[in-house]
C-alpha cells in the first residue's frame, strides 16, 4: 500500500532533507518514526532535496507498508507524538501505487523572507538584511526569469543534473504592512541552490550593485561565477508542490 504524507519542517536543526551517513535529515527521522509506529521498515522518498537549513511550511513524500494502514488520522497523531517539535505531520492519506512523491509533481514553490531589522524572534527563519533594497526594480529584474529556461548561472557546480532547464511561472518580491519582503517563485523544477542563489543576486540589484540589464546579462551569461553568493538557507520556505488532481491534491493548510 502506498501512502503519501503532507508535512512541515523547521531545517535549522538538520542537514538538509536527504538521508546521511550519521549526520541529522528529515527523512531519517520520519523515517525512524515511522517504523517504530507501523512496526515494519519504512522508506519514505520525498518531493525533493531542501539543503542544511532550510524549511518546508509544506513538503510532500510517500512511503509503501506491507498492510493497510487502519486510521490514517490515528497514525498521524501517533507519529507527531514521536517527532521532535521541529517536523509535523499534517496528513496521511492513501494514494494508488504508481504514485510518486518526486517524479509525479507538476509544480513546486518556494518563498524566501528578508527582514529589514533586527529581530530576535524571527532570525532563524528571516535573513535580516539592513540594507535598503528597491523592491520594484528587483521584481523588473525577477521579470526575467519568467522568460528564460537555462538556469546554469544559479546552478550549483557539480551536481550533476541532466539539463538545466526549468520553466518558471512566477517570480514576484512583495512587502507587507511590517516592511517584510517575501520573494515567491513557482517553476515545474528547481536546481540545487537555485533559489537562494537568485535571490542574492536579486538583493544585490536591489541595492544597487546590478543595473536591471546587467542581471539579464548574468542570467545570458549561464556562468555560475557572475551570479552573487547565494542568500542564507534560513530564510528559504519551500511552501507547496501541486500534482495531477487525479493523483493527489493539498489538504494541509
Amino acid at each position: 500500500m502506498r501512502y503519501f504524507i503532507e508535512l512541515s519542517y523547521n531545517g535549522g536543526a538538520y542537514c538538509g532533507w536527504q538521508r546521511q551517513p550519521s549526520m541529522p535529515t528529515v527523512q531519517q527521522t520520519l523515517e525512524k518514526a515511522l517504523s517504530t509506529l507501523l512496526q515494519e521498515e519504512i522508506m519514505v522518498t520525498g518531493a525533493g532535496r531542501t539543503d542544511t537549513g532550510v524549511n518546508a511550511s509544506y513538503y510532500v513524500a510517500h512511503f509503501d507498508t506491507a498492510k493497510a494502514i487502519a486510521d490514517p488520522s490515528q497514525i498521524v497523531y501517533k507519529v507527531n507524538f514521536m517527532l521532535p517539535g521541529d517536523i509535523a505531520v499534517g496528513s496521511i492519506r492513501e494514494v494508488s501505487d504508481e504514485a510518486h512523491a518526486r517524479y509525479g509533481a507538476r509544480e513546486r514553490e518556494y518563498r524566501y523572507y528578508i527582514e529589514p531589522r533586527k529581530n530576535p524572534f524571527t532570525r532563524h527563519a528571516t535573513w535580516q538584511y539592513y540594507v535598503p533594497l528597491d523592491v520594484e526594480k528587483m521584481n523588473r529584474a525577477a521579470d526575467f526569469l519568467l522568460h528564460w529556461e537555462d538556469f546554469t548561472s544559479f546552478a550549483k557546480l557539480n551536481s550533476n543534473n541532466k539539463t538545466n532547464i526549468c520553466h518558471v511561472m512566477k517570480a514576484q518580491w512583495q512587502c507587507n504592512d511590517d516592511g517584510v519582503l517575501c520573494f515567491t517563485i513557482r517553476a515545474d523544477r528547481f536546481l540545487r541552490n537555485m533559489v537562494r542563489a537568485i535571490v542574492g543576486t536579486l538583493v544585490d540589484v536591489g541595492r544597487g550593485r546590478y543595473s536591471v540589464e546587467e542581471f539579464r546579462e548574468i542570467v545570458r551569461s549561464l556562468d555560475l561565477s557572475k551570479s552573487s553568493a547565494g542568500a542564507p538557507a534560513q530564510g528559504l520556505f519551500l511552501s507547496d508542490v501541486v500534482y495531477p488532481e487525479e493523483m493527489f491534491t493539498r489538504s494541509m493548510k
